[in-house]
């Protein structure tokens, strides 16, 4: 398994269209996809799972990979927050 941490920046937090592409993102990968904020954990391909976590600006969240190909997937999901959260 392999993880790492993220700090939300976009000023809306993770909204529908961010959490609609981020299922889209997390299911084009080989692993399975977690959002973990505070106690609370999703799949990151379930989108009323994401959207419920109620990530807001400023909230740190740790995504983690598990499966075969979890080092291209966790470069991808990284890319993924840096380039749209």
């Amino acid at each position: 398994m392999r993880e790492f941490e993220y700090t939300v920046k976009d000023e809306l937090g993770i909204h529908a269209r961010p959490a609609g592409l981020l299922v889209k993102a997390a299911k084009a990968t080989n692993c399975r996809i977690s959002v973990v904020k505070g106690d609370k954990s999703a799949d990151a391909t379930r989108l009323f799972a994401v959207m419920g976590l109620g990530i807001k600006q400023g909230d740190t969240v740790r995504v983690t990979c598990e499966g075969e190909s979890e080092d291209e997937a966790l470069l991808q999901m990284k890319s993924f927050f840096e380039n749209n959260l």
